[in-house]
């Protein structure tokens, strides 16, 4: 699993990137430093931003022997392109309570509820079906 968009619960320096703390429960507020000196930042990618995990993300796309797209409406780019990557015989999951469609891809078995739910639907279905 890889987290393309960054994860809610850490913190990232402004000044050095590779600089990334843990502040679960935790609101990052003006004047909270990195141990550089510089603000710390959410960290996550913003939109404008380049998804710095895209290398990654391609390449286990391509090994996948499942995928499975939670939350995303799979119009933004570049992240909606890594179905591109994965093989054509893998089996796509997506997640969403929303419309969301791949024309290009024979098997999508969709599971429409919010993330919460359909996280644990797909659970189910993947240990029913591949465990």
């Amino acid at each position: 699993m890889l987290h393309l968009h960054g994860e809610l619960n850490k913190a990232q320096s402004t000044a050095d990137p590779s600089l990334i703390y843990d502040v679960t429960g935790k609101d990052i507020n003006l004047g909270d430093l990195c141990e550089k000196g510089s603000q710390l930042r959410p960290f996550v990618v913003w939109f404008g931003e380049p998804v710095p995990a895209m290398e990654e993300a391609v390449a286990l796309a391509g090994k996948a022997d499942i995928f499975a797209v939670i939350g995303s409406s799979l119009v933004v780019y570049p992240a909606a392109g890594l179905l591109e990557f994965v093989p054509e015989h893998v089996p796509v999951f997506v997640v969403d309570p929303n419309e969301v469609t791949i024309p290009y891809r024979k098997k999508v078995v969709y599971i429409k509820e919010k993330a919460s739910k359909g996280v644990k639907i797909l659970k189910e279905k993947l240990l029913s079906e591949y465990a």
